[in-house]
């Protein structure tokens, strides 16, 4: 029961992202941390409590880690398409050693 239940969350967890989906979570994190960052100063200052602007922080900041830690589908919209394996296999030259190759 265990394994099923740790099965899932790993392929769950295991999913991909591209590369323009690496560049989108960069810039999504940034954008929502700086502004949490910001939203939780004003806040906090204008109510003078930082105990709220700690909690405005710490839950702007989950929100953040949710939004951009899992591999969402939205993050793979453009997969890398990689060429196809030649047939051709290279042979090693081997060591060059006064002239002869050593294999």
């Amino acid at each position: 029961m265990a394994d099923q239940l740790l099965d899932q969350v790993r392929e769950a967890a295991e999913g991909q992202i591209d590369f323009k989906g690496q560049e989108l979570a960069e810039l999504l994190a940034t954008i929502l941390l700086a502004a949490v960052g910001v939203i939780s100063f004003v806040v906090g200052f204008i109510n003078q409590d930082i105990k709220l602007a700690l909690y405005l922080g710490l839950g702007g900041t989950a929100l953040t880690l949710a939004l951009i830690v899992p591999p969402w589908p939205f993050l793979n919209r453009h997969p890398v398409r990689w060429l196809p394996v030649g047939g051709v296999e290279k042979k090693s030259q081997g060591i060059m050693m006064d002239g002869q190759v050593i294999a």
